[in-house]
């Protein structure tokens, strides 16, 4: 029987393998599982048997280990065990040999420093801060030394078995041999020799070496607490000097009046600065907090505490947007207490129950590289994917997850103030890209004409539709309306590129999000997407690039910053930072937080130049904000998430079957059906199916649109064909079919050609009628 070629043996290693041992004359010799480790030589009948049953072990630090033959060597520890083993070749009993003696050396040495320690052993001095930092030198020096033992007794081993072979060299140069083998025997002599020489000439440098990091180990020691102590003393003076800048900052400006170019409207109009001499600045309510470091285009820091110290009129025009002093009730929960209309006031509804677990994603192996060897620089959507890169949800369902923190748009719609809904807006933005941290799983991509429905109008006042409406560039339509007084609308197409390591995943088209009541329309696009470590390593997501918010009716805007996950950066990682600015530019609110977890708002109270040089030599903007309010919080996963796709709570209700949904509906896919039970080989081959009818149907619409000729197939996409650009995505789709619910238009806010939600598929759920779907599925 042919055994795995074990790995030659290095110091201190787990050795294991199989070898022959002897058991009684009847059975002879029987094959068994050998694991050395830590001195000791277990074995087993066989490996299963590792975690419950071993059949004998025997100490090596006591033990005589004595060679018989080519393959045969005895180990005994006195008399009371006494091991005869057999190996299957001589260069594997030599191999198991020199383990076996490293192990032992090392075992001794062990026993033996484990005798001295309990002779040594003193009670903690008084200095035990200094003689903790001692002893990371001292335990550096005993690893050192450690390590040239196990050299050493590697270099006895090497002289042991060295001088064997000079020997049996010796004996063979007096047998009488050719003129050519006595030649060859020679070289192969003084080779053996020279080997010698080096081994203890490597021997004796480490020596040298350890004696020599013992000699200067005090001097590291004295190098190293100077150094300490000179950092302490630093960072005192520090503090000591940013202590003594804030007080001389605050009697700045409370001994002088600002300029007109820089002072705040919403103060002037308010009454005089009180001075900096006023007993009550220096009372409880005097916070500072730590400046939000961004190494990009602006820095904020505490305002005043003037400006948290305001008669209640004064308050009034600060404070009423986003309850930004701390004696204030935020708005959403002002409204909610006297707005008799809200659902909590109203009597309670029974709502239907959705699930809250799907089956445990299977553990399948796949040979990722033999997939994606030949797919490195095409487009994504050009790549048969088999469902084990999937998750059980269609992009459609994806598009709807966006809603997933609907509740800052209900906050938005109560709003007076347009730079505070803005800011509601921006949160919402960013809460969209919170369940992607983990989700690595590739959506299933929609199938022309397919659609998804997500009604929550009883449970949260809002309902949405998706529609696949183009498959040549790939795109899809989504609408969104609620009864609490806002719309969302968007068309998505994705262009995505395979870069061998990573995957960026771009997406085109605007969102709109226009409020009723206000009649505020603001639009925004999406950052970019990468998915990193695709053929090596774990895979994580990354959000990245810059998003534009702007309110077409007032011309206020939010400009917002993804930055990208650097190892060098010091900032925290998925950092989202930005500045709520008026038509006229002014800043007005400082957004700062992460994508994955939470956003909060501060109001500007002062701006002005003059912080530290950005990376292109210009002054940063300084922004003196209050304390910042949390506008939004990711929503813990539920448990077990790990096991369900790392979905969130709405994820897991999006694929719930649903009866009275269109026959088009993602949840009545069947290929995605199968996936989410587990049955994996099936719904590749549903999935295979239905790309199959989907070419069918493609190349009938061509045929009866007279087409010149039909397209080729080759490297046609199984699920979408085309790669979308920019260009592409604003000159119009290509394709000739109409969507059944919406129809292409030119957006009046925009002038870009979209689609947009023209009504009826309500009504004709409302009616049970579906005539007109297509069969897609």
């Amino acid at each position: 029987m042919s055994e795995p070629k074990a790995p030659t043996p290095a110091p201190g290693d787990t050795y294991k393998g199989w070898l022959f041992k002897w058991t009684n004359y009847i059975k002879g010799y029987q094959r068994r599982w050998f694991v050395l480790s830590n001195g000791l030589l277990s074995y087993y009948r066989t490996q299963a048997e590792m975690g419950h049953t071993c059949r004998g072990t025997i100490n090596l630090a006591t033990a005589n280990i004595a060679v018989e033959d080519s393959c045969n060597f005895v180990i005994s520890n006195g008399g009371t065990q006494t091991y005869h083993l057999k190996a299957s070749s001589e260069v594997e009993r030599q191999r198991w040999i020199t383990a076996l003696e490293l192990a032992k050396a090392k075992a001794f040495r062990m026993q033996a420093e484990s005798d001295d320690s309990g002779d040594d052993s003193t009670p903690p001095a008084a200095g035990q801060g200094a003689g903790s930092r001692n002893s990371e030198v001292q335990s550096t020096l005993r690893t050192l030394g450690s390590k040239v033992e196990d050299l050493s007794t590697c270099n006895d081993l090497i002289a042991k078995h060295g001088s064997a072979l000079q020997r049996s060299l010796s004996e063979l140069e007096g047998v009488r041999l050719g003129g050519e083998t006595s030649e060859k025997i020679r070289q192969v002599t003084e080779r053996a020799t020279l080997f010698r020489i080096t081994s203890n000439a490597m021997i004796n440098a480490c020596r040298d070496f350890l004696a020599l990091a013992q000699a200067h180990s005090k001097r590291w020691q004295k190098a190293l607490q100077a150094e300490r102590e000179q950092r302490v003393r630093l960072e005192e003076t520090l503090e000591q000097l940013a202590k003594q800048h804030n007080h001389l900052e605050r009697a700045f400006r409370g001994a002088t009046v600002l300029p007109p170019s820089q002072s705040n409207p919403a103060i002037d109009s308010k009454g005089p600065v009180p001075g900096k001499g006023d007993a009550s600045d220096e009372d409880e309510e005097n916070e500072f907090f730590d400046a939000c470091e961004d190494v990009q285009e602006f820095i904020t820091v505490p305002a005043d505490p003037k400006y948290h110290r305001r008669s209640g009129s004064n308050v009034s025009g600060i404070s009423s947007e986003l309850g930004m002093d701390d004696g204030t009730t935020s708005l959403d929960e002002q409204s909610l207490a006297s707005n008799p209309e809200s659902p909590q006031s109203q009597e309670v509804v029974p709502v239907k129950k959705r699930r809250t677990r799907i089956p445990d994603k299977p553990n399948y192996s796949l040979n990722l590289w033999s997939i994606m060897k030949n797919c490195i620089g095409k487009e994504l959507s050009k790549i048969p994917m088999p469902v084990n890169f999937n998750e059980p949800l269609s992009m459609l369902q994806r598009l709807s997850e966006d809603l997933e923190y609907y509740e800052l748009l209900d906050r938005g719609a109560k709003c007076q103030s347009s730079l505070e809904q803005m800011c509601y807006v921006a949160a919402f933005t960013v809460s969209s890209y919170s369940t992607t941290v983990l989700r690595t799983g590739k959506p299933f991509n929609p199938l022309l004409g397919e659609t998804f429905e997500l009604d929550r109008f009883q449970e949260s006042g809002y309902r949405s539709l998706c529609e696949q409406v183009s498959h040549h560039p790939p795109a899809a339509a989504h609408h969104a309306i609620s009864e609490r007084g806002w719309t969302l609308r968007q068309e998505i197409a994705l262009a995505s590129k395979f870069r061998g390591k990573y995957l960026s995943i771009m997406p085109l088209g605007s969102i709109h999000c226009i409020f009723e009541k206000s009649n505020n329309h603001y639009t925004w696009k999406k950052v970019t997407t990468t998915v990193h470590n695709i053929i090596v390593g774990k895979l994580w997501i990354d959000q990245s690039g810059e998003i534009d918010v702007v309110n077409h009716r007032t011309g206020d805007r939010c400009h917002l910053k993804f930055a990208p996950y650097s190892y060098f950066s010091r900032d925290v990682a998925r950092k989202v930072t930005g500045v709520v600015t008026d038509k006229d530019g002014k800043a007005h609110y400082v957004l700062s937080g992460t994508w994955d977890e939470k956003m909060e708002c501060s109001r500007v109270m002062q701006s002005s130049r003059g912080g530290e040089n950005g990376a292109d030599g210009r002054q940063k903007t300084v922004y003196q904000t209050l304390k910042a309010k949390e506008l939004w919080r990711k929503t813990p996963l539920p448990e077990g998430a790990e096991n369900m796709y790392y979905f969130s709570t709405l994820a897991l209700t999006l694929n719930e079957l649903e009866d009275s949904v269109a026959p088009t509906d993602s949840r009545r896919r069947p290929d995605q059906r199968l996936m989410e039970q587990g049955r994996w080989e099936e719904a590749n081959a549903e999935k295979q199916r239905l790309e199959e009818k989907q070419r069918t149907a493609r190349r009938e619409r061509e045929r009866e649109a007279n087409r010149a000729a039909t397209p080729s197939e080759e490297a046609e996409e199984v699920e979408i064909a085309s790669e979308p650009s920019e260009t592409t995505y604003k000159s119009g789709h290509q394709e000739n079919y109409k969507p059944m619910w919406f129809e292409r238009q030119v957006d009046p806010m925009t002038g870009e050609p979209t689609h947009i939600y023209k009504g009826g598929y309500w009504e004709a759920k409302e009616q049970g009628s579906w005539d007109s779907c297509p069969d897609i599925f």
